[in-house]
Protein backbone atom coordinates (compact mmCIF):
# COMPACT_ATOMS: atom_id res chain seq x y z
CA UNK A 1 0.00 0.00 0.00
CA UNK A 2 1.10 3.79 -0.50
CA UNK A 3 -0.12 6.51 0.78
CA UNK A 4 -0.52 9.58 -1.56
CA UNK A 5 -1.30 13.73 -0.17
CA UNK A 6 -1.96 16.47 -2.58
CA UNK A 7 -1.04 19.56 -0.44
CA UNK A 8 -2.13 23.17 -1.86
CA UNK A 9 0.56 24.92 -0.98
CA UNK A 10 -0.95 28.44 -0.50
CA UNK A 11 -4.29 26.98 0.34
CA UNK A 12 -7.46 26.70 -1.94
CA UNK A 13 -8.35 29.54 -3.20
CA UNK A 14 -6.66 31.61 -6.34
CA UNK A 15 -7.05 34.28 -8.36
CA UNK A 16 -7.50 33.57 -12.31
CA UNK A 17 -3.69 34.30 -13.67
CA UNK A 18 -2.12 33.12 -10.74
CA UNK A 19 0.13 29.69 -10.44
CA UNK A 20 -0.92 26.86 -8.44
CA UNK A 21 1.41 25.18 -6.33
CA UNK A 22 1.04 21.71 -4.96
CA UNK A 23 2.78 19.16 -3.06
CA UNK A 24 2.36 15.85 -3.79
CA UNK A 25 3.72 12.95 -1.11
CA UNK A 26 4.32 9.40 -1.70
CA UNK A 27 4.67 7.26 1.15
CA UNK A 28 5.07 3.85 1.91
CA UNK A 29 3.39 3.22 5.33
CA UNK A 30 4.98 -0.06 6.34
CA UNK A 31 7.84 -0.43 8.80
CA UNK A 32 10.90 -1.61 8.40
CA UNK A 33 10.89 -3.80 11.24
CA UNK A 34 7.73 -5.62 10.35
CA UNK A 35 8.10 -8.97 8.81
CA UNK A 36 5.74 -8.79 6.06
CA UNK A 37 7.13 -5.17 5.11
CA UNK A 38 8.46 -4.91 1.31
CA UNK A 39 9.16 -2.00 -1.31
CA UNK A 40 6.07 -0.87 -3.34
CA UNK A 41 5.95 0.23 -7.08
CA UNK A 42 4.33 2.96 -8.98
CA UNK A 43 4.63 2.64 -12.46
CA UNK A 44 4.43 6.63 -13.20
CA UNK A 45 1.82 9.76 -11.42
CA UNK A 46 0.33 12.92 -13.43
CA UNK A 47 -1.33 15.70 -12.57
CA UNK A 48 -3.69 18.35 -14.44
CA UNK A 49 -6.29 21.10 -13.40
CA UNK A 50 -9.75 20.96 -15.11
CA UNK A 51 -12.61 22.69 -14.58
CA UNK A 52 -16.03 20.97 -14.95
CA UNK A 53 -19.20 23.44 -16.36
CA UNK A 54 -22.59 21.44 -15.41
CA UNK A 55 -25.77 23.37 -16.62
CA UNK A 56 -29.90 23.14 -15.24
CA UNK A 57 -31.75 21.27 -17.86
CA UNK A 58 -34.43 23.09 -16.96
CA UNK A 59 -33.20 26.70 -17.14
CA UNK A 60 -30.00 25.94 -19.98
CA UNK A 61 -30.71 25.06 -23.38
CA UNK A 62 -27.10 23.89 -24.49
CA UNK A 63 -26.89 23.17 -28.69
CA UNK A 64 -26.31 19.62 -29.15
CA UNK A 65 -22.44 20.43 -30.10
CA UNK A 66 -22.39 21.39 -26.61
CA UNK A 67 -24.45 18.37 -24.65
CA UNK A 68 -22.91 17.46 -21.64
CA UNK A 69 -21.32 13.71 -21.71
CA UNK A 70 -19.82 11.89 -19.35
CA UNK A 71 -16.33 10.63 -19.49
CA UNK A 72 -15.73 6.75 -19.13
CA UNK A 73 -12.66 4.85 -18.88
CA UNK A 74 -12.04 1.46 -18.95
CA UNK A 75 -9.77 -0.03 -15.85
CA UNK A 76 -7.34 -1.62 -18.34
CA UNK A 77 -6.79 1.29 -20.12
CA UNK A 78 -3.64 3.92 -19.24
CA UNK A 79 -4.72 7.20 -20.84
CA UNK A 80 -5.39 9.35 -18.17
CA UNK A 81 -8.35 11.41 -18.13
CA UNK A 82 -8.42 13.61 -14.72
CA UNK A 83 -12.79 14.18 -15.44
CA UNK A 84 -13.55 10.63 -15.41
CA UNK A 85 -17.17 9.98 -13.48
CA UNK A 86 -17.76 13.92 -13.14
CA UNK A 87 -21.31 15.15 -13.95
CA UNK A 88 -21.27 18.20 -16.97
CA UNK A 89 -18.34 18.75 -19.36
CA UNK A 90 -14.80 19.96 -18.97
CA UNK A 91 -14.37 23.21 -20.31
CA UNK A 92 -11.20 24.26 -19.46
CA UNK A 93 -8.04 22.16 -19.10
CA UNK A 94 -4.21 22.54 -18.67
CA UNK A 95 -1.45 20.00 -20.22
CA UNK A 96 -1.06 16.81 -18.01
CA UNK A 97 2.52 17.11 -16.80
CA UNK A 98 4.17 13.88 -15.55
CA UNK A 99 5.40 13.83 -11.92
CA UNK A 100 7.67 10.47 -12.25
CA UNK A 101 7.77 7.38 -14.21
CA UNK A 102 8.57 3.83 -12.15
CA UNK A 103 8.85 4.72 -8.64
CA UNK A 104 9.89 2.67 -6.36
CA UNK A 105 9.74 3.46 -2.20
CA UNK A 106 11.25 1.03 0.46
CA UNK A 107 9.30 0.55 3.78
CA UNK A 108 9.27 3.66 5.31
CA UNK A 109 10.74 5.81 2.61
CA UNK A 110 8.46 9.09 1.61
CA UNK A 111 9.27 11.01 -1.69
CA UNK A 112 7.27 14.37 -2.87
CA UNK A 113 7.15 16.27 -5.72
CA UNK A 114 6.60 19.79 -6.39
CA UNK A 115 3.44 20.23 -9.47
CA UNK A 116 2.84 23.70 -10.70
CA UNK A 117 0.64 25.13 -12.95
CA UNK A 118 -0.72 28.65 -13.88
CA UNK A 119 -4.16 29.70 -14.05
CA UNK A 120 -5.28 31.17 -17.30
CA UNK A 121 -6.40 34.98 -16.66
CA UNK A 122 -9.84 34.20 -18.99
CA UNK A 123 -11.41 31.40 -16.80
CA UNK A 124 -14.18 31.48 -15.23
CA UNK A 125 -15.15 31.86 -11.89
CA UNK A 126 -16.30 29.28 -9.42
CA UNK A 127 -19.42 29.44 -9.37
CA UNK A 128 -22.39 27.19 -7.84
CA UNK A 129 -25.71 28.82 -9.08
CA UNK A 130 -28.97 27.77 -9.90
CA UNK A 131 -28.92 27.60 -13.53
CA UNK A 132 -24.76 26.47 -14.05
CA UNK A 133 -21.95 25.83 -12.12
CA UNK A 134 -17.97 25.96 -12.74
CA UNK A 135 -15.86 23.61 -10.38
CA UNK A 136 -12.56 23.67 -10.40
CA UNK A 137 -10.52 20.42 -9.49
CA UNK A 138 -6.60 19.32 -9.62
CA UNK A 139 -6.22 15.89 -10.17
CA UNK A 140 -3.62 13.42 -9.42
CA UNK A 141 -3.55 10.21 -11.60
CA UNK A 142 -1.79 7.20 -10.17
CA UNK A 143 -1.03 3.46 -11.52
CA UNK A 144 0.30 0.30 -10.31
CA UNK A 145 1.78 -2.19 -12.97
CA UNK A 146 -1.09 -4.32 -14.70
CA UNK A 147 -3.62 -1.91 -12.37
CA UNK A 148 -6.93 0.67 -12.51
CA UNK A 149 -5.83 4.10 -12.14
CA UNK A 150 -6.44 6.01 -9.57
CA UNK A 151 -7.64 8.99 -9.36
CA UNK A 152 -7.02 11.81 -6.22
CA UNK A 153 -9.19 15.32 -6.79
CA UNK A 154 -8.53 18.30 -4.83
CA UNK A 155 -11.09 21.24 -5.22
CA UNK A 156 -9.95 24.46 -5.31
CA UNK A 157 -12.08 28.07 -5.66
CA UNK A 158 -10.82 30.34 -8.63
CA UNK A 159 -11.92 34.35 -8.04
CA UNK A 160 -11.92 36.43 -11.74
CA UNK A 161 -10.37 39.75 -11.58
CA UNK A 162 -11.47 41.55 -14.84
CA UNK A 163 -9.12 44.46 -14.58
CA UNK A 164 -5.96 42.06 -14.71
CA UNK A 165 -7.09 40.96 -17.98
CA UNK A 166 -3.47 41.31 -19.81
CA UNK A 167 -2.03 41.68 -16.79
CA UNK A 168 2.06 41.65 -17.71
CA UNK A 169 5.13 42.83 -15.27
CA UNK A 170 6.23 45.89 -15.39
CA UNK A 171 9.64 46.37 -16.75
CA UNK A 172 10.86 47.74 -13.61
CA UNK A 173 10.19 44.86 -11.73
CA UNK A 174 12.07 42.87 -14.28
CA UNK A 175 15.59 44.94 -13.36
CA UNK A 176 14.60 45.30 -9.76
CA UNK A 177 17.32 44.55 -7.77
CA UNK A 178 17.14 41.19 -5.57
CA UNK A 179 18.33 40.25 -2.31
CA UNK A 180 21.11 37.73 -2.63
CA UNK A 181 20.37 36.33 0.60
CA UNK A 182 16.91 35.20 -0.36
CA UNK A 183 15.85 32.63 -2.30
CA UNK A 184 13.16 33.29 -4.68
CA UNK A 185 12.42 31.95 -8.25
CA UNK A 186 11.09 33.71 -11.11
CA UNK A 187 7.34 31.67 -10.60
CA UNK A 188 6.99 33.36 -6.96
CA UNK A 189 7.57 36.35 -8.31
CA UNK A 190 5.36 36.41 -10.76
CA UNK A 191 2.73 35.11 -8.56
CA UNK A 192 3.71 38.19 -6.16
CA UNK A 193 3.31 40.63 -8.51
CA UNK A 194 0.26 39.77 -10.31
CA UNK A 195 -0.88 39.76 -6.38
CA UNK A 196 0.25 42.70 -5.20
CA UNK A 197 -0.90 44.24 -9.08
CA UNK A 198 -4.68 43.10 -7.87
CA UNK A 199 -4.70 44.56 -3.98
CA UNK A 200 -3.36 47.75 -5.40
CA UNK A 201 -6.49 47.69 -8.18
CA UNK A 202 -9.01 46.14 -5.57
CA UNK A 203 -7.96 48.89 -2.95
CA UNK A 204 -8.01 51.46 -5.22
CA UNK A 205 -11.31 50.72 -6.49
CA UNK A 206 -13.18 50.35 -3.20
CA UNK A 207 -12.27 52.70 -1.39
CA UNK A 208 -13.25 55.90 -3.16
CA UNK A 209 -16.44 57.27 -1.37
CA UNK A 210 -18.77 59.37 -2.61
CA UNK A 211 -22.00 60.58 -1.17
CA UNK A 212 -24.79 59.18 -3.28
CA UNK A 213 -28.36 60.23 -2.25
CA UNK A 214 -31.51 58.86 -3.69
CA UNK A 215 -35.25 61.09 -2.96
CA UNK A 216 -37.68 57.75 -2.18
CA UNK A 217 -41.02 58.66 -2.50
CA UNK A 218 -44.14 56.90 -3.97
CA UNK A 219 -47.47 58.01 -5.75
CA UNK A 220 -48.88 59.73 -2.96
CA UNK A 221 -45.80 61.72 -2.03
CA UNK A 222 -42.14 61.86 -0.66
CA UNK A 223 -41.00 59.31 2.01
CA UNK A 224 -37.59 60.14 3.03
CA UNK A 225 -34.41 59.63 1.48
CA UNK A 226 -31.38 57.23 1.45
CA UNK A 227 -27.65 57.73 1.63
CA UNK A 228 -24.55 55.59 0.60
CA UNK A 229 -20.81 56.19 0.23
CA UNK A 230 -19.87 53.75 -2.42
CA UNK A 231 -21.51 51.40 -4.47
CA UNK A 232 -18.39 48.99 -5.09
CA UNK A 233 -16.97 46.54 -2.42
CA UNK A 234 -15.16 43.39 -2.66
CA UNK A 235 -16.40 40.23 -0.75
CA UNK A 236 -16.06 40.24 2.55
CA UNK A 237 -17.15 44.11 3.25
CA UNK A 238 -20.04 45.49 4.81
CA UNK A 239 -22.45 47.52 2.67
CA UNK A 240 -23.78 50.67 5.16
CA UNK A 241 -26.48 52.67 4.19
CA UNK A 242 -28.83 55.60 5.85
CA UNK A 243 -32.36 56.73 5.60
CA UNK A 244 -33.82 59.85 6.82
CA UNK A 245 -37.10 59.72 7.26
CA UNK A 246 -37.53 63.06 9.12
CA UNK A 247 -38.09 65.30 5.65
CA UNK A 248 -40.87 62.71 4.61
CA UNK A 249 -44.81 63.60 3.60
CA UNK A 250 -45.66 60.30 3.85
CA UNK A 251 -44.91 58.01 7.35
CA UNK A 252 -42.65 54.69 6.79
CA UNK A 253 -43.78 52.24 8.91
CA UNK A 254 -41.29 49.38 8.04
CA UNK A 255 -38.46 48.84 5.76
CA UNK A 256 -36.18 45.99 4.41
CA UNK A 257 -33.03 45.43 2.69
CA UNK A 258 -31.87 42.81 0.96
CA UNK A 259 -28.43 42.04 -0.51
CA UNK A 260 -29.13 40.10 -3.64
CA UNK A 261 -27.58 38.66 -6.60
CA UNK A 262 -29.21 37.84 -10.29
CA UNK A 263 -28.53 35.19 -11.80
CA UNK A 264 -29.57 35.21 -15.66
CA UNK A 265 -29.18 33.09 -18.71
CA UNK A 266 -28.24 34.80 -21.83
CA UNK A 267 -31.04 35.29 -24.49
CA UNK A 268 -29.54 32.48 -26.75
CA UNK A 269 -29.54 29.73 -24.04
CA UNK A 270 -32.32 30.09 -22.25
CA UNK A 271 -34.85 27.29 -22.28
CA UNK A 272 -38.03 29.15 -22.59
CA UNK A 273 -39.11 33.10 -23.59
CA UNK A 274 -39.35 35.42 -20.77
CA UNK A 275 -37.43 33.34 -18.47
CA UNK A 276 -36.86 35.06 -15.29
CA UNK A 277 -33.68 35.57 -13.57
CA UNK A 278 -32.95 33.25 -10.49
CA UNK A 279 -32.82 35.70 -7.07
CA UNK A 280 -30.42 34.63 -4.15
CA UNK A 281 -30.57 36.64 -0.78
CA UNK A 282 -27.47 36.70 0.91
CA UNK A 283 -28.33 39.01 4.05
CA UNK A 284 -31.34 40.62 5.38
CA UNK A 285 -32.18 43.64 7.44
CA UNK A 286 -35.59 43.99 8.68
CA UNK A 287 -36.71 47.44 11.03
CA UNK A 288 -39.82 48.98 12.28
CA UNK A 289 -39.60 52.63 11.96
CA UNK A 290 -42.76 54.49 12.44
CA UNK A 291 -41.75 57.92 14.27
CA UNK A 292 -38.20 57.21 13.33
CA UNK A 293 -36.29 60.00 12.38
CA UNK A 294 -32.99 58.20 10.82
CA UNK A 295 -32.08 54.86 10.59
CA UNK A 296 -29.07 52.91 8.81
CA UNK A 297 -28.45 49.20 8.22
CA UNK A 298 -25.26 47.07 7.50
CA UNK A 299 -25.33 44.07 5.66
CA UNK A 300 -22.01 41.86 5.28
CA UNK A 301 -20.96 40.34 1.83
CA UNK A 302 -20.04 36.80 2.51
CA UNK A 303 -16.76 35.58 1.68
CA UNK A 304 -17.97 32.53 0.40
CA UNK A 305 -19.93 34.38 -2.51
CA UNK A 306 -19.27 34.89 -5.80
CA UNK A 307 -18.24 38.43 -7.11
CA UNK A 308 -20.13 39.67 -10.30
CA UNK A 309 -18.68 37.63 -13.76
CA UNK A 310 -20.46 37.63 -16.91
CA UNK A 311 -19.43 34.42 -19.57
CA UNK A 312 -21.21 33.13 -22.93
CA UNK A 313 -24.01 31.64 -20.61
CA UNK A 314 -24.57 33.04 -17.75
CA UNK A 315 -24.36 36.72 -15.88
CA UNK A 316 -24.24 37.50 -12.21
CA UNK A 317 -24.54 41.27 -10.96
CA UNK A 318 -25.74 42.24 -7.31
CA UNK A 319 -28.42 44.55 -5.85
CA UNK A 320 -29.88 45.97 -2.88
CA UNK A 321 -33.46 45.04 -2.95
CA UNK A 322 -35.44 47.61 -0.74
CA UNK A 323 -39.08 47.39 0.14
CA UNK A 324 -41.07 49.68 2.34
CA UNK A 325 -44.30 49.89 3.90
CA UNK A 326 -46.35 53.06 4.55
CA UNK A 327 -49.37 54.69 5.67
CA UNK A 328 -51.95 56.14 3.85
CA UNK A 329 -53.06 58.68 6.53
CA UNK A 330 -51.14 60.99 8.25
CA UNK A 331 -50.22 58.77 12.09
CA UNK A 332 -50.05 60.85 15.59
CA UNK A 333 -47.20 60.90 17.32
CA UNK A 334 -47.57 60.02 20.89
CA UNK A 335 -47.75 62.75 23.16
CA UNK A 336 -45.13 63.18 26.07
CA UNK A 337 -47.42 64.30 29.39
CA UNK A 338 -46.73 67.43 30.84
CA UNK A 339 -47.00 66.20 34.72
CA UNK A 340 -44.42 63.25 34.66
CA UNK A 341 -46.48 62.25 37.92
CA UNK A 342 -49.37 61.35 35.31
CA UNK A 343 -49.52 57.70 33.46
CA UNK A 344 -50.05 57.06 30.44
CA UNK A 345 -50.27 53.70 28.16
CA UNK A 346 -48.76 53.98 24.98
CA UNK A 347 -50.84 51.70 22.07
CA UNK A 348 -50.29 51.03 18.72
CA UNK A 349 -53.19 51.39 16.10
CA UNK A 350 -55.00 48.41 15.55
CA UNK A 351 -55.82 49.55 11.57
CA UNK A 352 -53.65 51.08 9.66
CA UNK A 353 -54.38 51.18 5.22
CA UNK A 354 -50.67 51.02 3.92
CA UNK A 355 -48.53 50.94 1.00
CA UNK A 356 -46.11 49.02 -0.25
CA UNK A 357 -43.27 49.19 -2.46
CA UNK A 358 -40.26 48.12 -3.81
CA UNK A 359 -36.91 49.41 -5.24
CA UNK A 360 -33.76 47.84 -6.43
CA UNK A 361 -29.96 49.49 -6.61
CA UNK A 362 -27.43 47.44 -8.56
CA UNK A 363 -24.31 47.52 -6.75
CA UNK A 364 -20.36 46.00 -8.02
CA UNK A 365 -18.44 43.11 -5.96
CA UNK A 366 -15.41 42.47 -6.72
CA UNK A 367 -13.06 39.31 -5.61
CA UNK A 368 -10.96 40.28 -2.45
CA UNK A 369 -7.41 39.09 -1.73
CA UNK A 370 -6.97 35.11 -2.03
CA UNK A 371 -5.20 34.91 1.02
CA UNK A 372 -8.21 36.14 3.01
CA UNK A 373 -10.98 34.49 1.04
CA UNK A 374 -8.84 30.90 2.46
CA UNK A 375 -9.62 31.10 5.97
CA UNK A 376 -13.41 30.26 5.30
CA UNK A 377 -13.15 28.69 2.09
CA UNK A 378 -15.28 25.08 2.79
CA UNK A 379 -12.24 23.22 0.25
CA UNK A 380 -9.18 21.60 2.22
CA UNK A 381 -5.83 22.18 1.14
CA UNK A 382 -5.28 18.61 1.94
CA UNK A 383 -6.12 16.06 0.10
CA UNK A 384 -5.15 11.56 0.59
CA UNK A 385 -5.60 8.31 -1.22
CA UNK A 386 -4.33 4.94 -0.53
CA UNK A 387 -3.72 2.72 -3.39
Amino acid sequence: MIEVVAKLVRGPVFLAGEPLECIVTFTNPLSALSTSASSETLAWASAQIHCQFHASDSRVQLPASEEPRQDVQAENETVFIPNRGERGQCILSTPPKILFCDLRLDPGETKSYSYSETLPLSAPPSFRGQSVKYVYKLTIGCQRVNCPIQLLRVPFRVLLLYALQGFQPSQEDEVAPSNPFLEEDEMSKKDSRLLDSAVEILMAVTSRRTLHQYNISNTRGRVGTFCIFKTVYKIGEDVIGTFNFSDGEIPCLQYSVSLQTEESVQEEYRRSRGQPVSISTHAQHHESCLHTASSNFGLPVPLSSCPGFSTNIVSLKWRLHFEFVTAREPVEAPTVPENQSEIITWTGAEHIDVDTFSWDLPIKVLPTNPLLASYVSPAYSSQSICI
